[in-house]
């Protein structure tokens, strides 16, 4: 009597898989039922794998603009150190006196104007 019952039950099993792995669970009443809550669980995971891969996407865009705009602070930094370098007085004083212009440096201190 015990062989019979296991036997019974491995087939139950067997046909429970057969049922599952068929489609045949999907015929039963309790997912005709519901098919509206599935369908509707469906989207919402849909949406939210789409959100996630829309949200990692963004997150690899951030990175590249944030390599990028430090790239481009280095490289303003880099040009102003350069135009401060060439707008030094000294600079610009061997710059004319290489061109052979009658320019020449102020001998006197500049003074302020006062409207009293």
């Amino acid at each position: 009597m015990g062989t019979e019952k296991k036997k019974a039950k491995k087939s139950a099993r067997r046909t429970a898989w057969r049922g599952i792995i068929g489609g045949d669970i999907l015929a039963t009443e309790f997912f005709r039922r519901q098919v509206k809550l599935l369908v509707l669980v469906m989207v919402l995971v849909i949406f939210y794998i789409n959100n996630r891969y829309e949200c990692q996407q963004q997150m690899i865009r951030i990175e590249e603009l944030k390599k990028d705009l430090t790239d481009i602070k280095y490289d303003a930094l880099t040009r102003s150190s350069e135009l401060m370098e060439h707008s030094r007085q000294s600079r610009i004083e061997e710059y004319i006196a290489t061109q052979q212009s009658d320019l020449q440096s102020a001998t006197t201190p500049p003074y302020l104007i006062r409207n009293d």
